[in-house]
């Protein structure tokens, strides 16, 4: 098991960490379309497309750090 400090662990919380900002700023973007602000809501899902492309590229980078073994 990888220390809680190593390059695999903290890139794993970063990945976590950004699909939790991501399912915020979507449930901001439903409450702002809610509230007639169809123009807002696209921006900010182009924004989330966006850091949905990022979490896979970090997520398959984090795949191959941990198939290269212990840091």
């Amino acid at each position: 098991m990888p220390s809680p400090y190593s390059f695999p662990d903290m890139l794993e919380r970063k990945y976590e960490n950004q699909l939790a900002l991501e399912a915020a700023l979507m449930e901001l973007t439903l409450l702002v379309e809610r509230h007639g602000n169809a123009e807002a809501g696209n921006n900010v899902r182009v924004t989330l497309f966006a850091l949905g492309e990022n979490a896979g590229h970090i997520k398959q980078g984090l795949a191959r750090l941990r198939a290269q073994g212990p840091d």
